[in-house]
């Protein structure tokens, strides 16, 4: 049975075309092996058979990569040398008949602990051929009473977990500190979770020094144990090092997360706690102070000097500039303007300037346009320059981000002198390769489709192509791609150029949707709409309905939602959860409840529409299911939550609102994609728009304009685009 199973296997391998270039293990003739030791043999047996189909196949080979070569070490390993082991343990005179069985048992148990491991998503496939081979090279140790220790340092902590807690190895002489090694390749390999993984063995040799470091690479993750009734916390406490003592003080302390954002000049002796205690209850002071440190922080930063718990700061600012700021005159929406931004009085410009720029996601459009305007009032010589001098360009790229989605960049840039504002502009599209993530770049796509003066967009343009040039002497592959895709993207906003953008960047066409995209299997489209419980919510709710007559749509009023079903053409269901009392939740409540209900019914989703104000999105999108392909955000400021859409369904095309969203506007879209899809049709989204164009008037128009299509939602297109480029580099490369 192995014989021909060995012989498939290299048949197998022959006809991918590697066989000539493969030399596999030279296997061993099992001998005779008693019937009382055969059942151990076949569970073996069994477990290799059974690894073979992690891969989803029956094809009798275990495929861990898209590399040929790798695929046959392993599976050389996986058939040739575990068979190797077996037949060593029967013809090993050195092995007495009860340790035979043991190391039958020990073989299987390593495969058992593959498999579980592997279907509980612990490690991946590839592992297996060093789990193979660690595995044999530990047993050699083993029989002679060795420590396995130098295994364990040679692999992955996954593959010495494996191995020590193995039935034959785990009383290996060596085990015990094999644990404060695979305890540092956790630590190296994830250290955002360093703590955790020391929490597990505080009394490791090297806590101390692990400790010590921790403070000044990651002092909020120390801090977060410092002050736990535990081992590791008096272990913390205990140690004599100038910055842990301060973090552990801090930590021990009820008001020490209010102190800990300045840690850095707390450490550095710049500020002291007394006078951070004087501010601490007036909430107007301890937000300057955080602004004026953030600023000062921020200056450090361009010398290259990065301040302890820069982070901390930063996430301590924006919950104050929210919480004190944000909150307050949003919730006053209709009132008048001086009640409405009465709170804003004690602040400078400086700080104007972080309540606008720092809560992007929370602020709503007309918020932003009273900071925006009190910026440069509190200003005697309202220059734009200056501003962001006073600020140190602290979050530059961000501000002038959002001022562009909120149609003020063109009278931020006129507030400075030409040469200037050219000069700020290229800044903001440069450097992007030099980041850590694509948020910049990002912002940079956004923003460009908010861009009117054709001398600013033709000066971004100038400006990414020089970038790509430069990317492309220093070879700089991270940002051949974001320059080359931007450039790409920037040239398809205009008509003349007639590129097909899905085509050149292929990526799934961004200017329809095709209809058999959005049916399952029967031929159904499921759509599913959020509605929210205050005074605006259940009136669109009330009104929604009037739009799907009897005559089209059969509706099913349920507990908590209301189900509509096309009766003509293309069968469509609409699910709407009801607009319940959302002082008490019970709007998300319902939420989800048809949530559930859809997901134990195999109903997904594909086009999901958002109907309520900007402060009700984020409960949206954390509900969000993955199978949506059309989205639609319904509410003010929605164009500022595309990426928070995009990590969940990041091949989504997504509709939404730069400024206000309005009920009008939003059921006009609703419509014309339902009758569209109704009719059988894709979603061709330049023609929805130009014929909605003709159907809005006054100021239902200017509204709409507001509103950004699928194919001009440049920052949606980057990211497609970027993974799919990442993509295709990384398999260009392999």
């Amino acid at each position: 049975m192995k014989l021909r199973y060995l012989l498939f296997f290299f048949v197998a391998f022959s006809s991918k075309g590697i066989a000539q270039t493969f030399v596999p293990t030279v296997p061993i003739p099992m001998p005779h092996v008693p019937t009382m030791r055969q059942l151990s043999h076949d569970y073996i047996d069994k477990n290799q058979k059974i690894i073979t189909q992690l891969d989803g196949s029956s094809d009798g080979i275990f495929f861990v990569s898209n590399i040929d070569s790798v695929n046959a070490k392993t599976n050389d390993a996986l058939q040739i040398i575990i068979d190797n082991i077996q037949a060593k343990i029967e013809l090993d005179s050195t092995i007495d008949e009860n340790n035979k069985y043991k190391w039958l048992r020990s073989l299987n148990d390593m495969l058992l602990s593959f498999i579980s491991g592997y279907k509980a998503r612990l490690f991946k496939g590839n592992i297996l051929y060093d789990v193979i081979i660690a595995y044999n090279d530990a047993m050699e140790l083993e029989l002679k009473n060795q420590s396995i220790k130098p295994i364990v340092e040679k692999y992955s902590f996954e593959v010495g977990e494996i191995l020590i807690k193995n039935f034959a190895l785990k009383t290996n002489v060596g085990v015990p500190s094999c644990a404060d090694v695979i305890l540092f390749k956790k630590i190296q390999r994830y250290p955002k979770k360093t703590m955790y993984y020391l929490a597990q063995n505080p009394n490791a040799i090297f806590a101390d020094s692990i400790i010590i470091s921790q403070a000044y690479k990651d002092p909020e993750q120390l801090y977060n144990y410092a002050a736990a009734p535990d081992a590791l916390g008096k272990k913390i406490q205990s140690i004599n090092e100038p910055l842990v003592k301060r973090i552990g003080l801090l930590a021990l302390m009820k008001t020490g997360r209010m102190y800990f954002p300045f840690l850095d000049n707390l450490y550095r002796g710049k500020i002291t706690m007394d006078s951070i205690t004087k501010v601490l209850y007036d909430s107007v002071n301890y937000f300057k102070l955080l602004v004026n440190t953030q600023i000062e922080y921020a200056g450090r930063l361009k010398n290259n000097d990065t301040p302890l718990v820069m982070h901390a700061l930063t996430y301590k600012l924006k919950t104050k500039a929210v919480e004190l700021y944000i909150n307050q005159i949003n919730a006053l929406h209709d009132a008048k303007e001086d009640i409405r931004f009465e709170c804003l009085k004690p602040l400078s410009a400086k700080d104007l300037y972080y309540v606008a720029v720092i809560g992007e996601e929370e602020i709503y459009t007309s918020s932003y346009l009273g900071v925006y305007k009190r910026i440069f009032e509190r200003m005697k010589n309202p220059v734009a320059d200056t501003l962001l001098n006073w600020v140190n360009y602290d979050l530059y790229k961000k501000f002038l981000k959002i001022a562009a989605n909120y149609n003020t960049l063109d009278d931020f840039l006129k507030r400075m002198d030409k040469a200037n504002a050219e000069k700020l502009m290229r800044s903001f599209v440069s450097g992007l390769e030099k980041t850590t993530s694509l948020e910049d770049a990002v912002d940079v796509a956004n923003s460009y489709a908010s861009i009117y003066n054709p001398a600013i967009k033709k000066l971004i343009l100038q400006q990414i192509e020089a970038n790509l040039i430069q990317s492309e002497v220093e070879q700089n592959k991270r940002g051949q791609i974001i320059y080359n895709l931007l450039n790409t993207i920037f040239l398809s906003m205009d008509s003349t150029n007639k590129i097909d953008i899905a085509s050149r960047l292929g990526i799934n066409a961004v200017y329809r949707m095709p209809i058999k995209d959005l049916k399952d299997s029967s031929g159904t489209i499921i759509i599913q709409q959020f509605f929210y419980g205050d005074k605006d919510g259940v009136g669109v709710f009330n009104s929604f309905f009037k739009h799907y007559p009897a005559t089209a749509w059969k509706k099913i009023d349920k507990e908590q939602w209301v189900e509509l079903h096309s009766t003509k053409g293309v069968p469509i269901i609409i699910y709407c959860n009801k607009p319940l009392d959302n002082t008490q939740d019970l709007d998300v409540k319902a939420q989800e409840a048809l949530g559930r209900y859809l997901e134990e019914n195999e109903l997904y989703p594909t086009v999901v529409i958002h109907r309520g104000h900007s402060y009700f999105v984020g409960s949206t999108i954390d509900q969000l299911p993955a199978s949506a392909k059309v989205v639609l955000l319904g509410s003010c400021g929605g164009y500022q939550r595309l990426n928070d859409v995009l990590e969940t369904c990041p091949m989504a095309q997504i509709i939404s609102s730069k400024q206000t969203g309005t009920g009008t506007v939003n059921i006009g879209l609703i419509t014309a994609i339902t009758s569209t899809l109704q009719q059988n049709k894709d979603l061709n989204w330049p023609n929805i728009w130009k014929n909605l164009a003709v159907q809005f008037k006054g100021e239902s128009k200017e509204r709409f304009d507001d509103y950004v299509p699928p194919h001009k939602n440049l920052g949606a297109i980057f990211i497609m685009a970027y993974n799919m480029a990442l993509q295709a580099n990384e398999e260009y490369e392999e």
